[in-house]
């Protein structure tokens, strides 16, 4: 049996903010999933975070084109290679950010998944996350680089504390914000049944991690999942963009893959409210 991916992906403005700087894509053909949570004003933080989802799923389709195919072969780790695409995301609109009037500062977190068959790579920068959701328990994957959780990694304040923090908000690396970006990324396998959540801020500061999972592992299907968690966080607020992409990690026979890229093309959805 070969591994597939299903995937569902939902994206809300909030009840708070009026436009959404959130943007999602995916294309399970390459088998690359990509969540960004713009800043700057002027409408520059859809720019850049519309910018990270382009770049790297181009990327990717590009390497398979090449005959790259980040799996191992060639060398070319699925780490190794979200990396080199994630600083291809940070030059790019770092020197958007130089070029166009009234974008300068703009900026994007970052989370990305790469899965190829049982091979999985996650890479992110900023305070968006990636859960990964195993045999009744969730783990989160990714570590905010936001000036909170590095307070509470060195002692200086409780979990807790950060929480309630009014300084939540400050992110301490950003696709654009400088000319390179340290992005963490991770070699990791991926098992029948895993489920990824790749999520922005706005909806991980609402929902608790025990009620991802009840959520993900609930009667319904990974669409209805997506609709759960966007409302939990509205209803508790919203106070900013709302988005979720959900991937879950299935058994099918080994021709399926062909039968896919033959008859239906990877989708791609983009900061729709």
């Amino acid at each position: 049996m070969a591994l597939a991916v299903e995937v569902a992906g939902k994206t809300d403005v909030g009840c708070v903010r009026a436009n959404n700087e959130d943007n999602f894509g995916y294309d399970s053909r390459y088998g690359i999933f990509v969540v960004c949570d713009g800043m700057g004003g002027q409408a520059a933080g859809e720019v850049a975070s519309k910018m990270g989802v382009d770049i790297l799923l181009e990327y990717f389709r590009n390497q398979s084109v090449a005959g790259e195919t980040a799996n191992g072969k060639n060398g070319v780790s699925g780490a190794h290679s979200l990396s080199n695409a994630i600083q291809l995301a940070n030059h790019t609109i770092f020197k958007a950010g130089q070029e166009q009037n009234g974008r300068s500062g703009m900026g994007s977190t970052i989370v990305a998944a790469l899965v190829r068959g049982n091979s999985l790579a996650i890479g992110h920068v900023g305070d968006s996350r990636i859960y990964l959701v195993r045999q009744g328990a969730i783990q989160q994957l990714t570590q905010d680089h936001s000036l909170v959780m590095e307070q509470v990694r060195r002692g200086y304040i409780t979990l807790e504390q950060a929480q309630k923090s009014e300084m939540q908000n400050i992110i301490l690396r950003a696709l654009g914000s400088e000319e390179a970006v340290e992005a963490d990324v991770e070699d990791l396998v991926a098992v029948p049944g895993d489920v990824l959540l790749m999520a922005s801020d706005g909806l991980t500061r609402y929902v608790q991690d025990e009620e991802i999972l009840s959520i993900v592992e609930g009667p319904g299907g990974l669409e209805q999942a997506c609709a759960g968690l966007v409302k939990i966080a509205k209803d508790r607020g919203g106070e900013d963009n709302i988005t979720c992409l959900l991937v879950r990690v299935v058994s099918r026979p080994w021709y399926h893959n062909i039968l896919s890229k033959l008859f239906s093309g990877g989708q791609q959805w983009q900061n729709s409210i």
